[in-house]
């Protein structure tokens, strides 16, 4: 199992560079930079390249519905670049919250844009004259919707390589079906190893079926807290505001895939009672809402015993990559964490 550390956008960047660059000399694996609605991530992620020799790069994630196929694929050649070949392209549709509600896009089509941004990408990757017909997307642009002046081009640059690895952030079971048809990685959140292939099973089978064998194994990115000790339990709170926005606040009754999530977990009256708390603007009440079981199953909070225990649940899960967010305001005791948990991988 390969072990990450997740930056994230609620700020100290340079500090979490700082542990990245400390920890990339006990064996780091990759280093996650999320994109939401802070600072974007790629400006990052070309700092963080340019900081490190040997840490593989991801996105964690990118939204396609803000990006063009061909930007994206541009983006990703160039921190594939300027990382000497470790980067690895990590796309989402986020949802309509952010996509309507940040940017001003229709939030739609999701499967089928993600579709054919893969395909597109990964024809720019190959250095060939672009030129797609989809349903979402045509490169060159049709003259009866442009002036026909658009011809089709190849990226001007040799990428270093001409395969880029993409990861789909994916939770419904149609997006997770495509994710194991068609990409390199599968990025799912709030992952509950003994749920998981409960959840996922069917889907991941469904896609892994039609995958082309080239791609190889799928790779499996989750995402955790960590706090290892004798004294770390109430660590566990930490972790329950971003429990209780996603399950509470992230969508509309009806329309809110982590909702959706935590249901398909069993915890659906809780995740119900969330919502209704959330959304009627009593947060901490949502937050308390959230039960211990489910934030300690999603999470490596305790013992050294305890969290090697889990780390083995999550291995049985077929998680291959553990991205991980230390529950620590302390620098020196966060690195600790993740040279522990470096020591207990699988």
């Amino acid at each position: 199992m390969r072990i990450g550390l997740a930056l994230d956008y609620t700020g100290g960047f340079h500090e979490g560079v700082e542990r990245v660059v400390e920890l990339e000399k006990s064996g780091l694996d990759i280093a996650v930079v999320a994109e939401a609605y802070s600072y974007d991530a790629v400006s990052q992620l070309g700092y963080l390249a340019a900081k490190t020799t040997t840490v593989e790069l991801a996105s964690g994630v990118l939204p396609i519905y803000i990006r063009t196929p061909t930007l994206l694929a541009m983006t990703a050649a160039g921190l594939d670049y300027v990382s000497n070949g470790r980067f690895t392209l990590g796309i989402g549709t986020s949802g309509p919250q952010v996509m309507e509600g940040f940017h001003g896009v229709a939030f739609d089509a999701p499967l089928g844009r993600t579709r054919e941004v893969i395909e597109i990408c990964r024809q720019v990757w190959r250095r060939e004259r672009v030129q797609y017909a989809g349903k979402h997307y045509q490169i060159p642009l049709p003259a009866d919707r442009g002036t026909g002046l658009g011809k089709p081009l190849h990226l001007i640059n040799h990428p270093v390589r001409e395969r880029i690895p993409v990861h789909i952030a994916a939770l419904g079971p149609k997006n997770v079906e495509l994710t194991a048809e068609i990409a390199e990685g599968w990025q799912p959140v709030f992952f509950l190893p003994e749920k998981a292939s409960l959840v996922w099973g069917d889907a991941l089978a469904a896609g892994a079926a039609k995958r082309d064998p080239a791609l190889g194994p799928l790779d499996v990115v989750v995402g955790t807290s960590l706090a290892i000790g004798d004294d770390v339990d109430d660590r566990l709170a930490w972790t329950k505001p971003q429990l209780g926005l996603y399950i509470g606040g992230m969508g509309a009754r009806g329309r809110n895939f982590y909702h959706n999530l935590a249901t398909r977990y069993g915890f659906g009256e809780v995740a119900d009672r969330i919502q209704e708390l959330y959304l009627a603007g009593r947060k901490q009440e949502a937050i308390n809402a959230v039960p211990d079981e489910l934030a300690r199953g999603m999470s490596l909070v305790g013992p050294r015993g305890f969290v090697a225990e889990r780390l083995a649940a999550f291995a049985e899960a077929g998680v291959t990559t553990l991205t991980v967010r230390p529950l620590s305001s302390d620098s020196r005791e966060s690195v600790r964490f993740v040279e522990e948990l470096l020591q207990m991988r699988p």
